[in-house]
């Protein structure tokens, strides 16, 4: 059909590189989608060290000011390490009316974030919390340390500034990191400030990545930042029907907040 259209800007994980078949899939349902790289593609940052929020704010006022993008605000969706990149743009940043994490955290992981005065230091952990299992593949859901304790709360992102509403999908069998605990204690402190509740949606025996529909479920595979194969968690089935349910939930939450119409979207890929 003829635009605008709701603009999404859309965040891979540590894998780095620009990933563009989920922006390309959710364009099909009449989205206007911004696939952004971050790091390890052509002139960006060869590796996870330090981001600036000003090259996300580019992208922002790229997308809003897009004749083909409906305004007054777009949306973010991020997975992993894209999950609180988008938490921390949502914080800071103007023009965002609605947030998707899956399998996201609501603290900074893995590289230092800046912008203008403002610096986050990227969560603790502890290498000793990692498990390996008998094929020799590593078990890091431990790993992190605690964003509510001790120098872990420099890193818990400030989302109580964001003025968008949240939705996080959280698969309870994530072995990268404690989701559900993310979404749960995001929500608490929303609500301590007196800002929307969340939507969080949880898939039981679902693992860390939640790709769209019919996509094969990743059990293992090397992490870029711990450099080793880890184990992302799921079982096959739960997971092939979370991702399912998952892509139905995302688009319904970005038609609500975006256009503020109801989805009435089939669950076809």
């Amino acid at each position: 059909g003829n635009g605008p259209f709701p603009g999404i800007i859309d965040l891979y994980g540590t894998g780095g590189g620009l990933p563009e078949y989920r922006a390309c899939l959710l364009a099909n349902y009449g989205f206007a989608v911004l696939a952004l790289a971050y790091y390890a593609y052509e002139d960006l940052p060869k590796e996870m060290k330090e981001f600036h929020l000003e090259y996300f704010e580019e992208a922002v006022n790229y997308m809003l000011q897009h004749t083909q993008v409906k305004g007054p605000g777009i949306g973010l969706l991020g997975i992993s390490k894209g999950g609180d990149l988008c938490v921390s743009m949502a914080s800071f940043l103007k023009g965002i009316a609605a947030t998707a994490l899956i399998n996201g955290s609501v603290a900074n992981v893995g590289a230092v974030l800046r912008y203008k005065d403002i610096t986050i230091p990227p969560l603790g952990l502890n290498t000793k919390r990692i498990k390996v299992n008998e094929a020799g593949i590593a078990d890091i859901i431990d790993a992190l340390n605690n964003p509510l304790e001790g120098p872990g709360r420099q890193s818990f992102i400030p989302l109580e500034k964001a003025e968008c509403r949240f939705l996080f999908i959280v698969g309870q069998d994530d072995r990268n990191w404690k989701s559900e605990f993310f979404a749960v204690e995001g929500n608490k402190r929303l609500q301590a400030h007196g800002k929307e509740k969340a939507e969080i949606v949880c898939y039981p025996a679902t693992g860390h990545y939640i790709e769209p529909p019919f996509f094969p479920m990743c059990a293992a595979s090397k992490h870029l930042l711990v450099g080793r194969p880890v184990v992302w968690g799921g079982e096959p089935k739960a997971h092939c029907e979370a991702q399912i349910d998952a892509w139905r939930q995302i688009q319904a939450f970005f038609r609500k907040h975006l256009t503020g119409k109801p989805s009435g979207t089939s669950g076809k890929l």
